[in-house]
């Protein structure tokens, strides 16, 4: 179940509080954005109004990398690329133990919402915690760039042993791989074995998509 510290976590950072003592890009770029736009409920439905607000948040972001130097200037080669998932190009880092995600924030309304997503996984997830390294611009679009541990698997994963853990912790299964915390109101989507992996019998959450929503959004 989760701890009453880790549920105070969570709650500062779906109410857009500023995260006082936290280190970390992440947070830092998470708190002036906050600061900046405010913070607001995730309705998918509302994507297309919120577009001009990230697209505004995409070029504060451009501004910031420039004022504190989180242009990412030692992007992956193609010799290290791994895969693509739904939002992030995966590649290999030099080290062999690390990932470098390269992700657009596609599947938010706006990039407030996006480093939400990162710091809920990080406080959740742990072992699998997001480093943000800096940003590039690719083709016009934004990516930030992220690092995680890189998980070897050694089994499946069970939908049964996902679906147990989450619920261990006060998510319900909604539908499918889909599940809902109703305390905090968190939607957690996509929970199968591409995005939850196993190594010597645990389960390691490598890609998860919160929103802060009412399940009738």
């Amino acid at each position: 179940m989760l701890s009453h510290d880790t549920r105070h976590k969570i709650e500062d950072i779906i109410s857009g509080a500023v995260l006082e003592g936290q280190q970390g890009y992440c947070t830092a770029i998470r708190n002036a954005l906050c600061s900046r736009f405010g913070t607001s409920e995730t309705v998918k439905k509302d994507f297309e109004s919120k577009s001009i607000i990230k697209e505004e948040q995409a070029r504060f972001i451009a501004e910031y990398c420039g004022e504190h130097g989180l242009w990412y200037e030692s992007r992956p080669g193609e010799d290290r690329y791994l895969t693509r998932g739904g939002e992030a190009s995966v590649y290999l880092a030099d080290d062999n133990r690390q990932v470098i995600k390269l992700n657009d924030a596609i599947y938010y309304a706006t990039w407030v919402e996006f480093f939400n997503s990162i710091l809920l996984h990080n406080v959740l997830f742990e072992n699998t915690a997001y480093e943000l390294l800096g940003f590039v611009i690719e083709g016009g679009v934004l990516f930030a760039v992220l690092q995680q541990p890189f998980i070897y698997s050694d089994s499946l994963a069970e939908l049964g042993d996902i679906r147990k853990m989450l619920e261990f912790n006060g998510f319900t299964n909604t539908r499918r791989n889909d599940y809902y915390h109703t305390e905090l109101g968190l939607i957690l989507e996509d929970m199968h074995d591409e995005n939850v992996i196993v190594n010597s019998e645990t389960l390691f959450f490598i890609d998860s998509v919160f929103y802060v929503s009412r399940i009738d959004s």
